[in-house]
């Protein structure tokens, strides 16, 4: 027979692994949570929620939440509306293919050069739906690292489009510089094989 269900506040929450632990309301130990033991709930959890759930073995065979129910939550389901970063974002990636188009109308850009960028943004776009998706199921995700480098090489502004499309990597802090400074250094490397005089110069150096 399925056991007692409990009253309990989540107090953490990882969105991007998509675990977090609730504190019950009767003083026992915090317990843990996957998202998949939500069965109803409006949005994403959040710090604060007030659940439901009953206890049992997960995969692993510990104990931690099940059969998870928020109660009196009333989030609205609509989308968050685009902060800055996302403005910021979409406003670099705009700025790009503006200066991709100059670039080859001025100096004729070699067509490989256009075809790794458009290849990369899709691979990548692709590998962070991948990674929202197995962070919802809690299987191996796509490390961090194979995301910056997708990003540096040419993918970052598919990489911009899915984080923002999938709400995925818009929260870590240590992630967010990482990726931007990424994307600052292949801008870089791109002016340098763009820019004739660049060329020239760093030639005569």
């Amino acid at each position: 027979m399925p056991g007692a269900r409990l009253d309990g506040t989540l107090i953490s929450w990882n969105d991007d692994r998509g675990f977090g632990f609730i504190r019950p309301a009767n003083g026992s130990r915090n317990v843990f949570v996957h998202i998949r033991a939500f069965a109803s709930i409006n949005g994403r959890p959040q710090v604060g929620d007030p659940l439901e759930f009953r206890l049992g073995p997960g995969r692993n065979g510990r104990i931690q939440a099940l059969d998870v129910r928020g109660t009196g939550l009333v989030r609205p389901s609509t989308p968050r509306p685009a902060g800055r970063g996302a403005v910021l974002g979409f406003v670099v990636v705009a700025l790009f293919v503006g200066a991709i188009i100059l670039s080859n109308s001025v100096a004729a850009l070699h067509i490989g050069m256009i075809t790794v960028y458009a290849v990369m943004s899709a691979v990548t776009f692709i590998a962070y739906g991948v990674d929202k998706l197995r962070a919802r199921s809690g299987r191996w995700r796509v490390s961090e690292a194979t995301l910056l480098v997708m990003g540096f090489i040419g993918g970052w502004p598919g990489a911009i489009i899915a984080q923002q499309l999938f709400r995925h990597k818009t929260r870590k802090a240590s992630f967010r510089r990482a990726f931007w400074g990424s994307v600052a250094l292949n801008l870089l490397v791109f002016a340098i094989i763009a820019t004739p005089g660049i060329r020239e110069f760093i030639s005569r150096a």
